[in-house]
């Protein structure tokens, strides 16, 4: 799987440590930045990764910011991005097979490294259930984001 991966300067410190935790399970990390701890703009970041999972490179992504809100709201705004917070393991592999999400979204200054690997391993290892239940609820999310695109 190929992973992209994108901070702002609040997410800067866990960035490294999820590109290892991705190439240690065996996937493919994309490096989208930031490169420092320098202020930058985290809707920026959840675009570069939006694209990543729009045009192809990318099979998900992970945004990390200060709180992981404002990358979620962000990366939320474009065509076919699924995004959620989580900030525990459970949420982490749920969202995926329940919501099929495909950007994790962490806060740095909320969880520490341990709990974010957890996380990122849980997210990584989870596949969408394909349950009947879901898909009819994910085509209706489908639907209000096709027509808030129309207005």
């Amino acid at each position: 799987m190929r992973v992209a991966v994108a901070c702002d300067h609040g997410g800067f410190p866990l960035k490294a440590m999820v590109l290892e935790i991705i190439r240690q399970g065996g996937d493919t990390a994309l490096d989208l930045g930031t490169n420092s701890a320098e202020a930058v703009d985290y809707p920026d970041f959840a675009e570069k990764v939006g694209h990543a999972l729009q045009n192809g490179t990318a099979d998900r992504g992970i945004l990390i910011c200060g709180s992981g809100v404002g990358a979620c709201i962000a990366a939320n705004k474009m065509k076919g991005i699924l995004a959620g917070v989580c900030h525990d393991t459970y949420s982490a592999h749920q969202a995926v097979e329940h919501d099929n999400i495909n950007v994790l979204c962490l806060g740095a200054r909320i969880i520490g490294p341990e709990l974010a690997r957890e996380i990122v391993i849980a997210y990584l290892g989870a596949v969408f259930s394909n349950e009947e239940r879901h898909i009819k609820r994910l085509a209706k999310v489908k639907k209000l984001e096709d027509e808030l695109r129309k207005s």
